[in-house]
């Protein structure tokens, strides 16, 4: 064994809730969990939404958010109890020995800072280089993790880039200070799969060059096994299985665990295109204020109701600026949408409420979508009064109804989204967007933030709503996966454009153009090594 760098041994933790009209209670959310990381390798933590796994991560800082504290056990850093550090040594400690990429780079950054400023701001505080030497390292970062113009995307400010470039901005903030510890919670969650790879290469290097060590908060199994030594299975705050990659992956010792590998696929026959669409884009074309370039370049699809288009593209390019331009969010320069036979306004503000609610959308970032100060019950309920002027106990009802149906259960109507984890939330906007009946829902990397588990149930959710109520979907997504289990029809986009659009049949059988090619053989598959076959087998396309 190597020199052990975090040594966490029976660690509690636990929270109080305030259950409507009852007194507080304590519960326990991580039961006695104890594992160990040596210098320069890679814990994996995985298990379904709510498991515990990025709670277990924030206490390698010694910290819980949304009033989670750790109750006992202990947690050793390079040999001494991080939790009996006083503030100033946490201060230290925050930033400098121990660093965090969070799930929701959307949510981290500071709006009113040019990205550059974020990235490099620890480093200069703590005394660690100039701001020359700074500068210097974070575009060497930029162009370690893939993002386009190194030299100047710095520059920006977080709303003037994608979600998925965003993301990388925050892997580069957290390796800047070079700290002997990363917490990376979820870093690919918001990138398409192309990308993807290249992070993920892009963090194995970092580990291998600098001696880092780092825990790899993840749903995604295969993605997990690509970068980590080991992986602890985590469910309901309880360690269910611990042991080295290939051991978790060819041969599980647990029920849980083989159901994590072999998660069920979803048989969705597609349907034939009907006749008529419910939604139908003429050479949609738009461009976002200030900018020279338009950023969507001739679109066209449609939509039959009843049926699926996924929309599929690296980050950036014009998936969901398209989701934007539907909802009226982004008036288009040319082109024409209609939809249920009407043509729509360009214009948000200029729709009728029939517009409004027939036409949902169901954000990618859950966290950035939701009022922190309103609880879900009051979420949810919110389209139930304004579009059917339900109050009171007939709301409750149907919000109650909702939260089955997303399989949260009722005792959650009263909780605030800070107490909610990742899938959680994504799961009370998702219930949102069923509130107001819609003919059509827009769902942009809907399934991002859950865990396969969940992920499949909440397909298999929307395909039976699909079949009860005759909606139609336009499923943003960089995952494949979902795209071969849910789709009808399918829409490739790069740059702006649709490079391939038709039936999911036709779509996704030979020949193949090269983006397509690219984005199919990008799909992480459940092996070891294959994170290198496939930027071998890159590099040998290229060459």
């Amino acid at each position: 064994m190597g020199e052990i760098l975090l040594d966490a041994r029976d660690l509690k933790i636990g929270a109080t809730v305030y259950p409507a009209g009852e007194p507080p209670k304590d519960i326990t959310i991580v039961h006695g969990v104890s594992f160990t990381l040596e210098k320069g390798k890679v814990l994996g933590l995985i298990g379904e939404s709510g498991a515990g796994k990025s709670t277990i991560g924030l206490s390698a800082m010694a910290y819980g958010r949304g009033g989670v504290r750790i109750t006992g056990g202990q947690m050793f850093l390079n040999g001494r109890d991080i939790l009996s550090e006083g503030p100033s040594g946490l201060r230290e400690l925050r930033g400098g020995e121990v660093t965090y990429v969070a799930q929701s780079a959307a949510a981290a950054f500071n709006p009113a800072m040019r990205l550059i400023d974020q990235v490099i701001e620890t480093t200069l505080r703590r005394g660690l280089a100039n701001r020359e030497e700074a500068e210097n390292r974070a575009i060497d970062l930029f162009r370690q993790l893939g993002l386009p113009s190194p030299e100047t995307i710095g520059k920006r400010y977080p709303h003037q880039v994608s979600g998925g470039q965003l993301q990388r901005v925050m892997t580069a903030m957290a390796l800047c200070p070079r700290p002997s510890l990363v917490i990376f919670d979820e870093p690919t969650t918001a990138l398409d799969v192309t990308t993807q790879i290249d992070v993920l290469a892009a963090i194995k290097k970092a580990i291998h060059d600098t001696g880092v060590a780092a825990l790899y908060i993840t749903h995604d199994l295969a993605v997990v096994a690509q970068v980590a030594d080991e992986i602890m299975v985590l469910k309901s705050g309880r360690t269910v299985e611990h042991g080295d990659v290939q051991q978790i992956i060819e041969a599980p010792r647990e029920d849980y665990t083989r159901a994590l590998v072999s998660v069920r696929s979803i048989d969705h026959e597609a349907k034939p295109p009907a006749a008529e669409p419910l939604l139908q884009i003429k050479n949609l074309t738009a461009r976002y204020p200030g900018l020279s370039q338009d950023v969507l370049k001739n679109v066209s699809v449609e939509i039959a109701q009843g049926q699926t288009l996924a929309i599929v593209g690296e980050s950036g390019s014009g998936k969901s600026t398209l989701a934007r331009a539907i909802t009226g969010l982004l008036p288009p320069s040319k082109g024409a949408i209609t939809f249920a036979g009407r043509r729509l306004s360009d214009k948000l503000e200029t729709r009728t409420r029939d517009d409004l609610r027939e036409l949902q959308m169901i954000y990618q970032m859950a966290d950035v979508a939701m009022n922190p100060r309103h609880t879900v019950g009051t979420i949810i309920g919110r389209p139930l009064e304004f579009y059917f002027g339900l109050r009171g106990a007939q709301k409750r009802k149907r919000v109650q109804e909702l939260l089955d149906q997303i399989e949260m259960g009722k005792n959650f109507i009263d909780r605030y989204p800070a107490e909610l984890s990742g899938g959680q939330k994504q799961r009370v906007c998702i219930a949102r967007a069923l509130a107001a009946k819609p003919k059509l829902i827009i769902c942009d990397e809907v399934t991002s933030a859950l865990d396969p588990l969940v992920a499949d149930g909440i397909l298999k959710l929307l395909l039976d709503l699909q079949a009860q109520e005759d909606v139609a979907y336009m499923f943003i997504t960089h995952d494949l996966a979902t795209v071969r289990a849910i789709a009808d029809g399918i829409a490739v986009m790069h740059r702006g454009k649709v490079v391939r659009y038709g039936p999911k049949a036709q779509v996704l059988s030979p020949p193949f153009d090269d983006y397509t090619d690219l984005l199919l053989a990008s799909v992480p598959e459940m092996k070891l090594g294959w994170l290198e076959s496939v930027i071998e087998h890159r590099a040998g396309a290229q060459d």
